[in-house]
């Protein structure tokens, strides 16, 4: 009887030492989480994206235009539409007579001040406006080429500071953009109204005289053949 209640003593002490440890290890160990502490999940960074544009030649001072993000979005935004398709294009033309492609301004993309992107621009080529991609690039090689540039290059360029001629109607590659166009506060709207009105009054007079001399002919042809019958 002495051994067993030995025994059954010691289950106990065993007993009540498992269950007095067991809840501290779980208190140790966090929810959701088994055996060794989880390893943290490692944080991905947004990509950069280019925050600055330079354009230097032609008639402009050696320090060029700088175009930020920041200052001016919609300039850049309009600057970055004429380049960044041509980063990954295939080209699109052989490259042409050098007497027939006209001032060069050439066109850096920046991040953080580090240049990714470089281009050559032809606004005045003949022809149209002309875009080259040279080999040489400051993210690494590429493949040269030529390509027809966007009609709106010029004045893209132009609303940056670049001084050339205005062609407000060729903004965003078509007609009637109206970018950088001026009008007149004096025009009344009232006289054109009028003006417009009176053409059309003096064309309905000359069709209406027209056919006054058509059906005059008629009636006239009519009495002749009314005569000799």
């Amino acid at each position: 009887m002495r051994r067993v209640a030995a025994a059954a003593g010691a289950l106990a002490i065993a007993a009540a030492v498992t269950l007095g440890t067991t809840p501290a290890v779980a208190q140790a160990t966090p929810a959701g989480q088994t055996g060794a502490a989880a390893t943290p999940k490692a944080t991905t960074k947004p990509k950069p994206t280019p925050d600055t544009i330079t354009i230097t030649g032609g008639e402009l001072p050696e320090s060029g235009i700088k175009v930020l993000q920041a200052e001016d979005p919609k300039l850049f935004r309009m600057l970055m539409e004429e380049v960044s398709w041509i980063a990954g294009a295939t080209p699109q033309t052989s490259t042409p007579a050098k007497k027939n492609l006209g001032t060069k301004y050439t066109v850096q993309i920046l991040i953080k001040d580090k240049a990714t992107q470089l281009y050559e621009l032809y606004p005045q080529a003949t022809g149209g406006p002309r875009a080259h991609r040279p080999a040489t690039q400051p993210s690494g090689k590429k493949t040269d080429g030529w390509f027809y540039g966007r009609l709106s290059m010029s004045e893209s360029l132009r609303l940056s500071g670049v001084p050339l001629k205005a062609k407000p109607d060729v903004v965003n590659g078509g007609i009637g953009g109206g970018v950088g166009e001026t009008l007149s506060s004096d025009s009344d709207p009232v006289e054109g109204a009028n003006e417009l009105f009176g053409q059309f009054r003096r064309l309905f007079l000359l069709n209406g005289a027209l056919l006054l001399v058509i059906l005059t002919g008629l009636a006239g042809m009519a009495f002749l053949i009314r005569r000799r019958i």
